[in-house]
């Protein structure tokens, strides 16, 4: 049985996109295989869960020699099982940059492409195939693409997402901005959240100038919600970097209907490194940079110290 994944902390892509390759490779290739997750998924990946009556798959805490892996939405060993390198790993699907680190046992087939979702890859992979898709399928790849472009509004959006999130919610009779806004209101309640959960919730972690980062974004329409809990997430951060062996966190409060990031400023290191990153002066703990959307293109490409 191949074990399809992502990446820890699932967002909705990570959550989708192995159900999709899960469904492919069961009914399509008639191989049996099963999407797992390493972690709980997030509200807005549970919500889409719930919307097309799909069951969430199973969590994982790592894997074995025995495991056959497909990896999707990641290839960055940080973000991966720690035993990963024991088992036979088959195929990467991502549209992420080359992390580089994973050893496999013998050649594999690795699809990475500069597109916004790893939904809209398999969508090309899997081709006439998805026509015998399930609507649960369709619409979780819809839903993986309208995330992770947060509705076309990313710079990551390609006119290639876009056209088939037009074309799937054609197929599907989804109204585009009205199923998006149900959505990102999904994704903006955390109020079930401690603050050491939303800032494990959506992170990625960065080596800059010799420190271990965790970069952590919340994308959210009601981000005074989360900017309300300012000095309890400041006090959770330094916890929350011991846990993994980080010296720092970063969190980046992305508002999707403003189109900006309000960064959280603990100390006098972030200060510094959003001063030489964003060209900003830092007054307080927080700093607005207007049109910061993408951690994948205009966060971690512009962090300098």
């Amino acid at each position: 049985m191949i074990k399809v994944f992502g990446h820890t902390s699932p967002d909705t892509d990570s959550t989708g996109s192995p159900i999709i390759w899960a469904w492919y490779l069961n009914e399509c290739r008639k191989t049996p295989a099963e999407a797992v997750l390493q972690g709980e998924p997030n509200t807005e990946a549970l919500w889409m869960l719930d919307r097309w009556n799909l069951s969430k798959p199973r969590i994982i805490d790592d894997v074995t020699a025995d495991d056959v892996c497909v990896i999707v939405d990641t290839n960055n060993p940080a973000e991966l099982p720690a035993n990963l390198e024991h088992a036979e790993v088959i195929e990467i699907i991502d549209h992420h940059l080359l992390a580089g680190g994973i050893k496999t046992r013998a050649p594999i087939n690795i699809t990475i492409r500069p597109l916004a979702c790893t939904a809209t890859i398999m969508h090309d992979l899997i081709g006439d195939d998805l026509e015998q898709a399930p609507e649960g399928i369709k619409g979780a790849m819809l839903t993986c693409i309208l995330s992770d472009t947060l509705e076309f509004r990313s710079p990551t959006t390609t006119q290639y997402d876009r056209a088939l999130a037009e074309k799937l919610a054609a197929d599907l009779g989804v109204d585009i901005a009205e199923f998006a806004a149900e959505m990102f209101a999904a994704k903006s309640d955390v109020s079930a959240f401690s603050e050491a959960a939303l800032l494990k919730m959506d992170s990625k972690e960065y080596e800059l100038g010799g420190k271990q980062l965790r970069i952590s974004v919340l994308e959210t329409t009601a981000p005074q919600v989360i900017l309300d809990r300012k000095d309890a997430l400041i006090a959770a951060m330094p916890a929350v970097a011991a846990e993994d062996g980080a010296d720092e966190v970063m969190l980046f409060v992305v508002d999707i209907l403003r189109e900006q990031a309000t960064l959280l400023v603990p100390n006098d290191y972030v200060k510094f490194v959003a001063e030489r990153s964003f060209g900003v002066t830092v007054t307080g703990d927080t700093v607005v940079l207007p049109g910061v959307m993408s951690r994948k293109k205009q966060i971690i490409p512009v962090l300098a110290v």
